[in-house]
């Protein structure tokens, strides 16, 4: 059975023009394969300029690659009949970083929930569109009587980007592209968002592509994690082994970076000590920041290696560990979610 969505040996290089030769990779040789079941929910983290926004418009079919392809049920998505993507425009839905750009100010928030009604023939009337579009509002945490009829501007940030969650689950999607959804929202709400995001996982089986740049709610709604580096994968695998125990020397440097809620331990951002210098193209890209950086790391990028069943990682100090290909992640993610799925049976039971 072919995957639900996948992406294969994905590259993006952006280049500063026709007469320029200056060339920015910002995604290398990317493969990643979300299944048809069980839905999971996956983290792409890291800084910016890493990659994370780049790999979601490629995702969505907004931006195409420079190589690689992605495929929707086993379909290349630039090349689907016109029915297929349609399909796929409907099943794959994504929540933006910043709610407020998504409204017209000039239209009340009942048109951006009534207009993918519309489009994609959900209701037969309006009674039966008014019903669909409460029940929504009902499973994202929102009252209809206080939402609907509003301005944006009438509307907190929370509840724009609620409603636009509630968007994207009108349509019933089989996946979720969430692009940084509380990165703009105040903090006393992003754990009622993240709540939303992670109901919506469990109660209607969507899988979840969640994109940020912070570690701490990546792990509190995720299963996988993949941790992303100037456009690849440092390290990827079960969110708890790789946020817990971090192997990378990156991923140590984000998670070193979290302050401890303790008010007897000062928090001091982590810093990198200075790498190895004359690090080229073919080097490692984070050996000019990294302390274990040693001279096989400018000689070439190291692969990923596969340090325990549920994790990878992209460096030379596990070099005694089986080194992988890119697509490996499938089967590295399929056991942490089964892992996960038996846990969560057992605390049940």
């Amino acid at each position: 059975m072919a995957a639900l969505l996948e992406a294969r040996n994905v590259t993006k290089v952006f280049s500063a023009g026709i007469l320029s030769k200056k060339r920015a990779v910002a995604l290398e040789d990317f493969s990643f394969t979300i299944q048809d079941s069980p839905p999971s929910f996956t983290a792409v983290v890291g800084e910016s300029g890493s990659g994370k926004t780049t790999l979601a418009r490629i995702l969505l079919g907004l931006t195409e690659p420079t190589s690689g392809t992605v495929r929707y049920k086993g379909k290349d998505i630039r090349h689907m009949s016109r029915a297929e993507h349609r399909t796929y425009l409907r099943e794959v839905q994504v929540i933006f970083q910043d709610p407020y750009e998504v409204y017209n100010p000039f239209y009340n928030v009942d048109h951006v929930l009534e207009t993918p009604i519309t489009k994609f023939r959900l209701a037969n009337s309006h009674k039966e569109r008014r019903a669909l579009i409460e029940r929504t509002l009902h499973a994202v945490g929102l009252r209809p009587e206080e939402t609907l009829g509003r301005f944006p501007h009438q509307l907190s940030g929370g509840q724009r980007q609620r409603i636009m969650v509630a968007r994207a689950l009108l349509l019933r999607p089989r996946i979720i592209i969430a692009d940084e959804p509380v990165s703009m929202v105040d903090a006393s709400l992003r754990a009622t968002i993240l709540k939303n995001l992670s109901q919506l996982n469990k109660e209607f089986g969507i899988s979840f592509i969640y994109i940020t740049h912070d570690l701490t709610t990546a792990y509190q709604v995720s299963e996988n994690i993949i941790v992303l580096y100037r456009g690849a994968v440092a390290e990827a695998g079960d969110v708890e082994h790789v946020v817990q125990d971090p192997q990378h020397p990156y991923t140590q440097l984000l998670v070193g970076s979290i302050p401890l809620p303790d008010p007897h331990h000062p928090w001091a951002a982590a810093k990198a000590p200075a790498g190895l210098s004359g690090s080229t193209a073919e080097s490692c890209k984070f050996t000019d920041r990294c302390p274990y950086a040693m001279p096989m790391c400018v000689e070439q990028p190291p692969p990923l290696f596969r340090t325990n069943p549920r994790r990878v990682s992209a460096c030379y100090l596990y070099r005694d560990s089986p080194a992988t290909v890119p697509e490996t992640l499938t089967d590295v993610f399929a056991g942490s979610v089964a892992d996960s799925n038996q846990d969560h049976a057992a605390a049940d039971g």
